[in-house]
Parts: C-alpha cells; structure tokens; sequence
C-alpha cells in the first residue's frame, strides 16, 4: 500500500535574498532572453558578462541602458551565466509607440527605446533620403517627454545644404551638426563625450556609416539606399558602444546606443500636453486659448492662428502640431505640401 507523503511542516516565507554581493553592471544588448552587461568604470578590453532575469524580478523589463545587480558567475569566461536580481532606478526612459494605429487588446502597442539615456541624437541626411521634418518633429517630442537632450544630426551634408531645415527649427534653437563624408567628427565627439547617447533615423540615413566611424570597431551592417529613397534596415538591435577614449583627454569618451532603423516614431504614451511641449515655439500662444481648448483647426478661438498668422512661428510647425494631435487620436494622417512625407 502506497502511502502519499504529508506536507512538509517547514514553514514558508517571501523574504528574498538581499543580494548584498551583487555586482553593478551596465545593460548594453538584449537578445532571446540574454542579457550583455559589461562592469562599470572598467576598461573597454573587460570581461563581458552575459546574463539571464532572475525569477523574483516578476515582470520587470531589462533595457539597454539599465543599470543592474549581477550575482553567480561573473567572470565573463565562455558559457559562464549570471543572474540579474536587481534594476536600479532609471534616470530616463525613452519610449515609443511602434505605430499609432497599432493596438493590442490592452491598448497600443508601447516599447522601451532605451534606458538611462543623456541625449536623443536625430540622424537626417539632407539629400537621398530627404530629410522629414515629420519624423524629426516627433523624435523632439519624445525626447522631450523623456526629459532627454536632443542634438540634431544632418548627414550627407555634401550632397545639399542644411538651410531649408534649419530655418524650419530656427526659432527652437535646436543644437545641430553637419556630417560630411570628409568630416573628422571632432566636434560631435566632444557632443557626445561623457555621455549616453542614442542614435535614431531612417534607415538609408546614414546612422551605420556614422556608427562605423565613431566606433571601428562596430562593425555595423550598412545598406544602401533604393530607388525610392528608402533604405534596407541594417541594424537589426539595439546595442551601447563605448566611444574610444579620446587621445591627451582625461574625460569619459561615453556611450552611443545604435538602435535599428524605424519608419516611424509612434507618440500614443504621450499625453496631448506633453506633445505641445514638443513644440516650445507655440507653447506661449495657449495662453490666450480659452478654457479646454484642444488646439484642433477646427477648435474655435483657438489663439494658434492669430499667433502663426502674426508671425511668431512658423505656420509649418503649427500643420505638424496638428498632424500629430490627430494621428495620436487615431485619425488619418494628414500630409501636407510643406512635408510632404507625413510623419514618415
């Protein structure tokens, strides 16, 4: 006769290991579950870690950029594995809507860009592609929302000029670079010295090469662009790299994270306040709008016309607001002969 043994009289509880031991790491690529963290203030010819998420972390997403608590094996030797139980703070958190009109059955789809980050650096090229002010409009929106420092990168600069877009944002005073084939990228090195900074742009801009030469070593795929002006996407992850270290300079080179090619920039995480904040040069016209007012054309009395109509911004910028209001609504998106590719 089989006899089922009791249940064990040992009482349970939920108090976790504190993990006092645990090492600090730095989040640098995520793939199927893996995690590559590198230790910080180390060396760039350090062991690399690979890690998995512990259990009691529940839910809790790990991004590139997260700063973390690694236990077991932390040597970085081949088929070594460790565990990370902790996910410190985040500084920052830049997010983006795959598409606006892309839902789930919980809401739109949202996802985490990257964490910790310093500074959104909005790759353009200025000819083949041409540049969309449309997708700029909303990386500045985002970044913003984030409370992230953007820097506007135009590339191929020696193909046009960068007059056309820099007089759209002229009234942002919106810092900026121009990167020619030929450039020594001197002057964005020291942009991106002692920084986490994460590169965005269409794919076919350029982003690749640029990664390429700021860091050799990458090795980053590069495509190029086809007959209708649309790029193959090469980057297929998100990945940090750490800049090379500058010769004769004391100062941390910092961190680029590349991240894969998008088409759009989705903005349904961000409420309709923060998406005006996107756009400073209307900011100080709502203060005359009446009560509620929603910004819409077809918003009475809404003070955005009269303050475009004097003069005081450009009426491009006012049409991109408003595109953005409604793409985030779920309405169609509007295109315009000013930009004529949307929020491409």
């Amino acid at each position: 006769m089989r006899v089922r043994p009791g249940r064990s009289s040992r009482p349970r509880t939920r108090t976790r290991p504190q993990h006092a031991d645990a090492v600090d790491g730095f989040v640098v690529a995520v793939d199927r579950g893996r995690y590559t963290c590198v230790l910080p203030d180390d060396g760039p010819d350090d062991p690399v870690v690979t890690a998995m998420r512990a259990r009691e972390l529940g839910r809790r997403s790990v991004v590139v950029g997260d700063r973390v608590g690694l236990v077991g094996d932390t040597t970085g030797a081949d088929g070594a594995l460790a565990r990370i139980v902790r996910i410190d703070e985040r500084r920052s958190v830049l997010r983006r809507t795959a598409d606006d009109d892309e839902t789930t059955p919980e809401g739109r789809l949202e996802r985490v860009v990257v964490a910790n980050a310093d500074q959104l650096v909005i790759v353009s090229s200025l000819s083949d592609p041409p540049p969309r002010t449309g997708f700029i409009d909303r990386c500045l929106v985002a970044a913003y929302d984030a409370d992230v420092e953007p820097l506007l990168c135009l590339t191929k600069a020696d193909l046009a000029g960068p007059e056309a877009v820099l007089g759209y944002y002229a009234e942002l005073d919106l810092p900026h670079v121009l990167v020619r084939p030929d450039s020594d990228l001197t002057g964005l090195r020291a942009l991106l010295a002692g920084r986490i900074s994460v590169m965005v742009g269409h794919s076919g801009v350029g982003k690749s090469t640029l990664v390429n030469r700021l860091v050799p070593a990458a090795d980053r795929a590069v495509g190029t662009v086809s007959a209708i002006g649309r790029g193959r996407h090469t980057s297929t992850s998100a990945v940090a790299l750490r800049l090379p270290p500058v010769p004769d300079a004391d100062t941390d080179p910092g961190w680029i994270v590349d991240t894969p090619g998008v088409r759009s920039f989705g903005l349904a995480h961000v409420s309709a306040e923060s998406l005006l904040h996107g756009f400073p040069d209307l900011v100080e016209a709502t203060a005359d709008c009446p009560a509620n007012c929603e910004h819409t054309a077809d918003q009475e009395n809404c003070a955005l016309d009269a303050w475009v109509a004097a003069g005081k911004a450009d009426p491009r910028r006012l049409a991109s607001y408003r595109r953005l209001l409604a793409s985030r609504a779920g309405e169609t998106d509007v295109r315009t002969e000013a930009d004529p590719h949307g929020t491409a």
